[in-house]
């Protein structure tokens, strides 16, 4: 076995973003390694995430999730593998060489408790998916179109940011549970492309191309009954009007208004959910973790089945993690994006 690292790098925020995050909010910093204790266990990352909810944590606002601190390491989901175990640990099932999932990323290497750590099956799976389409953001899509959105068999689904990890998601599982019609927005002809060849998507459009009303409109004449939201902005506010009497929405995203300096003013045809009797619900992965082994066991069979696709975008290398992040913000990916370490990161210095 090789011997264990003494430092290891891993990023922080050094100051708080005003609107787009700059690449000099942020700093690359080689710290220790620390040997782990009892109850915990050593990980060499193999694979990290950025999501668009790491955008709202760098702001100090309070929130359902607390902000990332100055000047200490960012966290997110990340896979990696155990190198070390704490002597006389109850770490329990946990031993070297097994791959775990676990909630500090943006490092090379992680200390942390056994209790906070998944193992997941490298032999079910590519390690990465555990990160996706099999991970927070698959059961995003999944709990949001199936339990806070209600969806019905039969239902006309509409879904903004249609080609990122979770929207793709969203909208294959409508099509799998019986929707009438699926639609999906997103920002380039290329993705708008995929989401209907690959997808399996009805119609959908590229919202740069036209007003987002006037092409919902068009894609959906008679109306959705289901609003899937990660854009916020326009999206929402083209979604209320189509949606039909007692439409429903899980508010998952507004990556619209992520990077805005100054307050996004609300959909101005909020009053026609009156009239309408819609439901407007917003939607936290956390609240739904009992659907966890659910999500898992009907999603892995559809992959495992050649039915559900899934996109992954990867940067290469712990100093291009930012580069990643800031790319998702702007919609560089397809799917979900990864940053992937190599193989050795750091592990004979």
């Amino acid at each position: 076995m090789s011997a264990l690292p003494t430092t290891s790098r891993e990023w922080h925020l050094v100051a708080r973003p005003n609107g787009v995050p700059r690449p000099q909010d942020f700093a690359l910093r080689e710290v220790p390694v620390a040997q782990p204790g009892p109850g915990q266990i050593l990980v060499r990352n193999l694979h990290l995430s950025v999501d668009p909810y790491m955008r709202g944590r760098m702001n100090d606002v309070k929130s359902y999730v607390p902000p990332f601190q100055l000047n200490q390491p960012m966290d997110g989901g990340a896979v990696g593998v155990v190198v070390a175990v704490g002597d006389d640990s109850p770490a329990g099932s946990f031993a070297v060489g097994d791959h775990v999932l676990h909630g500090l990323g943006w490092r090379e290497y992680a200390l942390l408790d056994a209790a906070h750590a998944v193992k997941v099956d490298a032999g079910n799976a590519p390690l990465s998916t555990y990160l996706g389409v099999l991970g927070m953001p698959g059961l995003t899509a999944y709990a949001g179109l199936l339990r806070v959105a209600e969806f019905h068999e039969g239902d006309t689904v509409f879904v903004s940011g249609a080609a990122g990890a979770v929207g793709s998601q969203v909208g294959q599982i409508a099509r799998l549970k019986g929707a009438k019609r699926v639609i999906g927005s997103a920002g380039s002809d290329e993705k708008v492309q995929l989401l209907l060849d690959k997808y399996g998507f009805d119609a959908a459009f590229n919202y740069k191309s036209g007003p987002v009303a006037e092409q919902l409109k068009a894609a959906a004449p008679d109306g959705i009954d289901v609003y899937f939201d990660n854009v916020g902005g326009d999206h929402l506010e083209a979604a209320i009007g189509a949606l039909n009497v007692h439409g429903r929405a899980a508010l998952c995203g507004a990556i619209a208004q992520y990077n805005a300096t100054e307050p996004a003013p609300g959909p101005r045809n909020l009053a026609l959910a009156i009239g309408k009797r819609l439901t407007l619900r917003g939607l936290l992965v956390s609240d739904h973790n009992d659907l966890q082994q659910q999500f898992v066991e009907e999603v892995g069979g559809w992959i495992r089945d050649g039915k559900l696709h899934y996109e992954e975008t990867v940067v290469e290398g712990i100093e291009n993690n930012v580069e990643a992040f800031l790319g998702m913000l702007r919609g560089d990916n397809t799917g979900k994006m990864v940053v992937t370490l190599p193989a050795q990161a750091a592990i004979d210095n």
